[in-house]
């Protein structure tokens, strides 16, 4: 039986019986978590528990939980993390082992709690114009550098026994607004961009899942990446990733017209697997309904990526924190 299209969500911190009902019929590929869906450990591995036991398998369970102002998990459930990621640069030449380092703690902290995927890293090249929703997020402004970074995260997450998931394809660092209420644009060609904003994404497109911007590349097509037939093929063939690509929230407002629609025009563009959150138990089964089954070629990339999840290699958590603390000179937690 091929996987649903889709990775929703929950309402509250258990599941009712009306999402297990639906869970069930619509066997969506995965499902993400929100800070409305936490309270104490055993209660989120029990949540866990639920969404896996409403489908009958071993489904992936994400999150993001990129560390600083976009996670999650708070303490006591998880470690806050400091400096911002776009301080991180200070550890110089052992940034890479810096952020190896902080991602495989956050590896740490999700496995133990029966996460086995997280929405990082985050490769989009950071510049003066970036909308401040995400420049502090990015790990820097060179190519070169953000793709090795990227590269760190990524490790440390599978070494973790975590699923990464490399955002935002093809690039969002251009964006001069947030596109959770805006659609941002950007006015440039793809061969100016092949060395700037693709390049990390192309250096990671080894990587098992990804998950598109929500912004229009006016020189390619007038459609938003995640509803962008041409847009995907770049990203399929331009930048080579052949993981399993997923939308970023597709309920978001720089998206207009209907969820039902732009659920399928998400698959119709080339998606995976549309990701909807914060829904009503009517909008989820919309989604569902309307990005139907995955295809052959996406179920095909889901089975490839679920083989990528490992066992967690052991950890020396006191000795990997004195690390990070002496890395940072530091400044690893928010008090």
């Amino acid at each position: 039986m091929r996987f649903g299209a889709t990775i929703l969500d929950a309402e509250g911190l258990r599941l009712n019986a009306e999402e297990k009902s639906l869970f069930r019929d619509v066997n969506p590929f995965g499902f993400i978590l929100f800070a409305r869906n936490i309270d104490s450990a055993d209660q989120v591995r029990a949540l866990c528990a639920d969404f896996r036991e409403a489908v009958g398998r071993d489904c992936p369970v994400t999150i993001d939980q990129e560390g600083g102002r976009v996670q999650r998990l708070r303490a006591p459930l998880a470690r806050e993390w400091l400096p911002p990621l776009d301080h991180v640069g200070q550890a110089g030449a052992e940034a890479e082992r810096a952020m190896y380092l902080r991602y495989r703690l956050i590896a740490h902290e999700l496995h133990a709690l029966g996460i086995d995927s997280n929405c990082a890293p985050m490769v989009d090249l950071v510049r003066a114009d970036t909308h401040a929703f995400l420049r502090n997020r990015c790990y820097g402004g060179d190519a070169e550098t953000v793709a090795r970074l990227g590269r760190a995260v990524a490790q440390g997450h599978l070494d973790g026994g975590v699923l990464p998931v490399v955002k935002h394809m093809p690039g969002h660092g251009r964006a001069t607004m947030d596109s959770h209420f805006d659609l941002p644009h950007v006015d440039l060609g793809t061969d100016a961009l092949d060395g700037t904003d693709f390049a990390p994404f192309r250096a990671l497109n080894d990587l098992p899942l990804g998950m598109t911007a929500h912004l229009v590349y006016e020189r390619v097509d007038t459609d938003p990446a995640t509803i962008s037939g041409p847009m995907m093929r770049l990203i399929r063939e331009r930048i080579g990733f052949d993981g399993l690509i997923m939308t970023d929230d597709i309920s978001m407002k720089a998206l207009s017209g209907s969820l039902s629609d732009l659920s399928h025009r998400a698959i119709a563009a080339g998606c995976d697997v549309v990701l909807h959150c914060n829904g009503t138990l009517a909008e989820r089964n919309q989604v569902a309904e309307a990005a139907g089954e995955m295809t052959e070629a996406a179920q095909n990339r889901a089975e490839r990526a679920l083989a990528q999840r490992q066992s967690a290699q052991e950890l020396d958590i006191d000795a990997a924190e004195a690390e990070l603390s002496r890395l940072m000179s530091g400044r690893v937690y928010d008090g």
